[in-house]
């Protein structure tokens, strides 16, 4: 089936009672047994859910993987994906990346014994260096958050096998319209489901898919064990905004890519980092290995005075944490997103102060633009 004919239909048969088209939001905690040890293979709503298994199926479709877990946020998606790990174990991750999934990694997982090297997961030489023989896992964005470095997905996941280590891709930002990293090689892919997957900023939401067997059985035991499971109405409300997923990420892509070209020709930013710019530096390695470039976009407007400058004048795009959702959002990610992250860290991947992210929206182009024009005047 084709990608829009799967985000409709896969793992949503329609009601087997009432002949329903959207499957029902199975909004229950328990359900009830005929005697002892008998019942219709749901016992409790932690661990049985049929909402949050359409859902399941669905996203595990969309990504080409052989099972999906939802979670209650991004966060516990991936906290679930290190679970995979024990003490000892060390991990090579992408070092610039979501600053939340750092403040994981270094605040919390740390203590349990764990250890993290961070690396710019765009140059394959220092891949190969950091890997240890304890590592176990390689966990990698791309494009990076927010500096839309590119990183060879193939060649990664060749590097993975191998050392004996499982490839973990972040694919928030591209969602599997645009990018299915399982079939370059990955072997977990996960998603903050509130963002793109989701698309209007109404829930909260994250998923793990898996192509590996072991780690799905591991995956499925966690995910019921920890208990952070998604509720169904959360489940219901991400299964209705894949619907339209294709047609969401062609406009955000329209939309970023004029809006892109047209910072880029803008004297008084200091940088604007976006993959489908053909000066991006990973424009040819995102276009080979992905069908589009997304709505994400940073540019560097020189210091946080000028960034706070811009970030007031804006009214279409809100100032906001988050992205993906039909409404344009703007952030200052080194005092919002990233806030977790050592100032020098920040600096060695361009992630200054002076940096605005900003998700492109599904709204009119000239209005944003019109927006964008007005809020950088003052540079």
């Amino acid at each position: 089936m084709g990608f829009s004919t799967d985000a409709i239909h896969a793992g949503q048969e329609p009601d087997p009672v009432t002949g329903s088209v959207t499957i029902p939001i199975y909004q229950t905690s328990t359900y009830v047994q005929e005697e002892l040890g008998k019942h219709k293979g749901f016992e409790y709503a932690r661990t049985q859910n049929l909402t949050r298994f359409a859902l399941e199926k669905n996203l595990a479709v969309l990504e080409r993987g052989q099972r999906g877990f939802a979670f209650a946020s991004g966060m516990a998606a991936t906290t679930a994906v290190t679970y995979l790990l024990k003490a000892g174990d060390h991990v090579v991750a992408s070092n610039n990346m979501y600053g939340g999934t750092y403040r994981l990694f270094e605040k919390i997982l740390t203590t349990y014994g764990l250890r993290f090297d961070y690396v710019n997961t765009g140059d394959l030489d220092q891949v190969r260096r950091a890997f240890r023989p304890e590592t176990k896992m390689l966990f990698v964005e791309t494009p990076t958050n927010p500096s839309m470095i590119i990183s060879d997905l193939r060649a990664l996941a060749e590097i993975a096998r191998s050392k004996g280590a499982r490839l973990v891709v972040d694919n928030t930002f591209m969602t599997p319209y645009f990018q299915r990293p399982i079939e370059l090689g990955a072997h977990l892919v996960v998603h903050s489901t509130t963002k793109y997957l989701n698309g209007h900023s109404d829930m909260v939401g994250g998923v793990v898919i898996s192509n590996d067997e072991a780690a799905s059985e591991r995956l499925q035991f966690v995910q019921n064990a920890v208990g952070a499971v998604p509720g169904p109405f959360d489940c219901w409300l991400c299964l209705r905004g894949v619907k339209t997923l294709a047609l969401r990420m062609e406009r955000h892509e329209k939309n970023a890519g004029a809006i892109a070209e047209w910072l880029a020709g803008h004297p008084k930013l200091k940088g604007v980092f976006y993959p489908g710019l053909k000066s991006h530096p990973g424009h040819e390695l995102h276009r080979r290995q992905s069908s589009g470039f997304g709505g994400m976009i940073a540019f560097d407007t020189g210091s946080i005075e000028q960034a706070a400058s811009v970030l007031k004048r804006t009214r279409l795009f809100s100032l906001a944490e988050s992205l993906g959702g039909v409404e344009s959002l703007i952030s200052h990610p080194a005092s919002m997103t990233h806030a977790s992250v050592p100032r020098a860290e920040r600096e060695k991947v361009g992630l200054t102060d002076g940096l605005v992210r900003i998700s492109v929206g599904i709204e009119d182009l000239e209005d944003l633009l019109l927006d964008l024009r007005s809020a950088l005047s003052v540079l």
